[in-house]
């Protein structure tokens, strides 16, 4: 039996981070084919570096989003991050385009023909998971993680802190007694800076934005505190690091505190099971929770290429369930189609909402008007609790 007092750390990276600049351009290159087709395919991978940006994939859409197209895309995510550095401009950047038409071996495992229903866009596994340490139902060191730099992104682009710049990232560690988060043992916060500002001056940028998140008292010791701990930050971004889309599948999700099956989410359409099984997975673990039938709930799903049903479904509420863990199976095939279409249909997926969740995680995040976050949504709870009446 796992330990109800132990120390736990989730991460976070800003959307300045190089991994964080290629996966909302691969999805703002999803948006782009959304906006035009809620038919479209798209597959696409994202490197940076120093002033170059490469993209490669396959797609399947309108013929007028060409390499122009798509190289607009880019400029205009990495102006509006904010670089405007001698190693990464985004007037100045190359651009290499190596996006190509889907190939007609996934197309036909995938669509629907015939009495065939439309396939999984691969095989895989996928984790969905909640828990109830915060309002949102994320566990609490990697919300505080994202919070510490969303809030501190949020000051560089209003102009109130003009010395971030916009690569950071950020580490969480909570101490949990019998189970529940009590307080944070250390903070870190590494954020590039502009050139010429003191490294204590830094520090105390960075202190409102750490003392405001976390709950009262929960600040860590001074000498736990740590802000830039290898000293200047100047260069940053792909000029100090590549970045790759798909790399921070743990800070995209839940922080190390539920298992992961490994598929990235940035830069795939909702065919890819990858992305739309892992939020439906989600969802269903957050309205089991916000049903009150569990503290904590992870589900796991697999599908295989081409197949439209998922192959598993399985159920773990770590001994914290009102009900048998195995009764929530049926109940959850009851309450949503798990098939592919079924769950772009009942999350509205197929719709361009994909750039926004590029940084600060895929989860825990408000749902939107226009279909946005719709997996964070709790509108199942009550169906849940009505199938087990």
């Amino acid at each position: 039996m796992a330990s109800s007092s132990y120390l736990f750390t989730s991460e976070s990276v800003s959307e300045g981070h190089p991994d964080k600049i290629c996966d909302r351009i691969s999805d703002a290159i999803v948006d782009l084919f959304f906006a035009k087709d809620p038919h479209s395919r798209v597959a696409v991978e994202t490197l940076s570096t120093t002033n170059r940006i490469v993209l490669a994939g396959e797609t399947r859409g309108p013929a007028e989003i060409d390499d122009d197209a798509m190289e607009a895309v880019a400029r205009r995510v990495v102006r509006e991050i904010g670089y405007e550095q001698d190693g990464f401009h985004w007037k100045n950047f190359d651009f290499d385009c190596y996006v190509h038409e889907q190939s007609i071996h996934i197309a036909q495992g995938v669509d629907a023909n015939g009495n065939k229903d439309e396939g999984a866009g691969d095989q895989g596994i996928m984790f969905g998971f909640a828990v109830n340490e915060t309002p949102e139902l994320m566990p609490a060191p990697i919300s505080y993680a994202h919070n510490i730099l969303k809030k501190m992104a949020a000051a560089r682009h209003s102009g109130e802190v003009k010395e971030f710049g916009p690569d950071a990232k950020s580490q969480v560690t909570l101490r949990y007694e019998h189970g529940k988060p009590v307080a944070a043992t250390s903070v870190v916060v590494s954020t590039q800076h502009m050139d010429g500002v003191d490294q204590d001056k830094v520090r105390e940028l960075v202190r409102p934005f750490v003392e405001s998140t976390l709950p009262e008292g929960w600040m860590p010791p001074e000498d736990e505190f740590y802000v830039n701990p290898t000293g200047a930050f100047v260069i940053g971004g792909p000029d100090g690091d590549a970045g790759l889309t798909g790399r921070k599948i743990i800070v995209d999700t839940y922080g190390g505190a539920a298992p992961h099956g490994g598929g990235a989410f940035s830069g795939k359409d909702p065919t890819k099971v990858d992305r739309s099984a892992a939020y439906a997975a989600r969802y269903l673990a957050k309205n089991v929770v916000a049903a009150g039938l569990a503290e904590k709930c992870v589900i796991q799903l697999s599908y295989a290429i081409g197949v439209s049903k998922p192959l598993s479904i399985f159920v773990d509420t770590y001994g914290t369930g009102k009900i048998d863990d195995d009764a929530l199976v049926p109940v959850l095939r009851k309450v949503m189609d798990l098939s592919p279409r079924g769950i772009r249909t009942h999350l509205g997926l197929n719709k361009p909402i994909y750039e926004r969740t590029a940084a600060y995680g895929h989860f825990g995040r408000a749902p939107s008007e226009d279909g946005g976050f719709s997996w964070e949504k709790t509108d199942l709870a009550e169906a849940i609790k009505a199938e087990l009446t």
